[in-house]
């Protein structure tokens, strides 16, 4: 039977290609450290080169004309995925689990067991030049038209599109986690500051994940981005603040702790997310109002005004395809007239809520100029009662500006856009 690292990979591939699911973050949160590290460089490379695997497979069928299930796929991937990238992996455990999933009635394709057998014994003779024969394979392979379109608008802005290739490349490598600082105390070894992010860690190569010290709530993994995000400036008094669409909490806590005294409420429509809030606010001991409701309803049923308000808006995603590769299989089914209308709504209703001289920023994890600088062009059109608000200083000796972009060449973080809106001293 293959390790339970492989079912779970296997698992997470038919959720993607098979289902048109996102991956939980929760997918291998009870294996053993061991296996969850080997589950996630696997997964990863099944994910980020799956276009390559496939049409390096094609040729080695007796009709490629007509295709192969999705149980097969998935054996080959896994097969071939160890075999070219993971030298630590042995011949007979990369090729034997394979074949063994794909004998797997939910998971492979038991009519194909042999030819999966075939392929991957034929495969481990010379394993180098299966390596080399795949990545002479065109990267593009690896791309869907959503991922093509993702690269072009997160260059636009800088005016960078000659760098798309280096861009991808970029993205194929497993995202690296930083950390932030909760509670004082002794920093767990291996954590060192980044020096282009004041207040923010990494892991020294080689050094263990800090798991123990997460555990405690002592700190928080948070990307650079969200943690960029955050330096806003903002001098004016701060008594009530509410973050919506809050889950899990690592903005939700960076306010916590950069305004103790203020009243804040944490908002988070989905239960299952809310829980997850909730727990990780618990362990890093911040108090907040918990609020279990659509934000906008909420806002709309309170009718409170917030002297901050932070809208972290639902959004594709697109600028965490490094975290989350399988997005760019996923991306051309996502609705992205329907994330606007949300986004939209949210604002909306933040912006009514918020209290005249008040501080709303508005932010995606997203390169995509519909979900951010399009939105807010639309809204400055028609809301007289806003205006654009400088908090960020994007760059050593820069002035202050309304518009939070990152250079997706330079910086080594999510993409995240967002802008910052005042509301007039004089609205009602």
């Amino acid at each position: 039977m293959p390790t339970e690292s492989r079912l779970r990979v296997a698992q997470a591939l038919h959720s993607v290609f098979g289902q048109g699911s996102r991956i939980p973050d929760s997918w291998d949160a009870d294996l053993s450290s061991e296996d969850a590290i080997f589950g996630r460089a696997l997964l990863g490379l099944c994910l980020r080169r799956w276009g390559r695997i496939q049409a390096f497979i094609q040729p080695k069928l007796t009709d490629a004309s007509r295709g192969l299930p999705l149980g097969s796929q998935v054996s080959l991937a896994i097969g071939f995925a160890q075999l070219a990238w993971l030298s630590g992996v042995s011949d007979h455990a990369a090729v034997n689990e394979a074949v063994q999933l794909a004998g797997d009635r939910a998971l492979g394709f038991p009519p194909h067991k042999g030819l999966v057998n075939a392929l991957l014994r034929a495969g481990a003779k010379d394993r180098e030049q299966v390596r080399a024969a795949l990545d002479a394979l065109p990267a593009s392979l690896d791309r869907t038209p959503f991922a093509e379109r993702v690269l072009k608008d997160a260059l636009a802005p800088h005016h960078q599109e000659a760098h798309l290739e280096e861009l991808w490349t970029r993205l194929q490598e497993p995202a690296r986690p930083a950390f932030r600082i909760v509670k004082e105390g002794p920093l767990p070894e291996g954590l060192e500051p980044d020096v282009e992010l004041p207040g923010a860690f990494k892991l020294a190569p080689g050094s263990d994940f800090p798991r123990q010290w997460l555990s405690l709530g002592a700190g928080m993994v948070q990307d650079r981005s969200s943690q960029r995000l955050m330096t806003f400036l903002w001098d004016k008094p701060v008594k009530r603040i509410a973050d919506l669409c809050a889950a899990p909490g690592g903005k939700t806590t960076s306010l916590a702790l950069r305004w103790p005294d203020a009243e804040l409420f944490a908002v988070e429509q989905h239960p299952r997310r809310a829980r997850r809030l909730e727990e990780n606010l618990h362990l890093r001991s911040i108090k907040t109002q918990l609020v279990i409701e659509e934000a906008a309803t909420w806002l709309q049923r309170t009718r409170t005004t917030f002297d901050l308000i932070l809208l972290d808006a639902p959004c594709t995603g697109s600028g965490t395809l490094r975290k989350h590769p399988e997005l760019v299989w996923l991306g051309d089914d996502l609705d992205l007239k329907s994330l606007e209308k949300t986004q939209r709504t949210l604002l909306n209703a933040a912006i009514a809520s918020l209290a005249p001289g008040g501080l709303l920023i508005f932010s995606v994890c997203s390169w995509l100029p519909e979900e951010c600088q399009l939105l807010k062009d639309s809204l400055l059109t028609q809301d007289s009662n806003v205006e654009l608000c400088p908090v960020w200083a994007m760059g050593p000796g820069e002035r202050l500006t309304s518009a939070f972009s990152l250079d997706p060449i330079l910086w080594d973080g999510e993409g995240f856009q967002a802008f910052a809106l005042t509301k007039s001293e004089m609205a009602v």
